[in-house]
């Protein structure tokens, strides 16, 4: 099973990463591992997770 996340408009790369990591590791708690993620033009990130059984 796969689970698709946005980040919302967050221009600075620090607080990106931070928002990514955050929510990676909230997913991890529910047995998603983050598989890959796209950063758009208007600073957005697509997070794109997958099960882990």
């Amino acid at each position: 099973m796969y689970k698709t996340v946005v980040i919302e408009y967050s221009p600075k790369a620090d607080d990106m990463a931070q928002k990514v990591e955050e929510k990676s590791n909230e997913m991890f708690q529910d047995n998603y591992e983050l598989i890959t993620m796209s950063i758009t033009g208007t600073a957005k990130a697509i997070l794109v997770f997958k099960k882990v059984l």
